[in-house]
């Protein structure tokens, strides 16, 4: 195993600088690893079991019905952002409950 080791980073261009600049690295660590049998399947929930870290459990997900036409409103307005339309409506309820929050919070001041 390669004495590589990943620090700590103070922003995320220093960590993308990092990767890199240790590519080449990485890439020879990995093949190394490939040849040795050492790689195996999992992601991040098998790498912090094996680490004895544990993991916070996933909040349960509600269904909630919205009318098509508003969905396929939110479909577009999501490609045009760049984003999947579930992770749009989420930030779009989001905004509105902390927006209704925060107006009567003031009102009630």
């Amino acid at each position: 195993m390669t004495d590589l080791k990943i620090p700590k980073f103070a922003t995320e261009a220093e960590e993308a600088k990092w990767w890199y600049d240790n590519r080449d690295k990485l890439s020879d660590e990995f093949d190394k690893a490939a040849k040795e049998g050492r790689l195996r399947r999992g992601g991040v929930a098998r790498l912090l079991a094996e680490r004895g870290i544990s993991q916070p459990q996933p909040l349960p997900s509600t269904t909630i019905r919205l009318d098509p036409e508003d969905i396929a409103k939110a479909r577009v307005q999501a490609a045009e952002r760049g984003l999947r339309y579930q992770t749009y409506l989420k930030m779009i309820i989001h905004e509105a409950l902390r927006k209704a929050e925060k107006s009567q919070t003031a009102s009630t001041s």
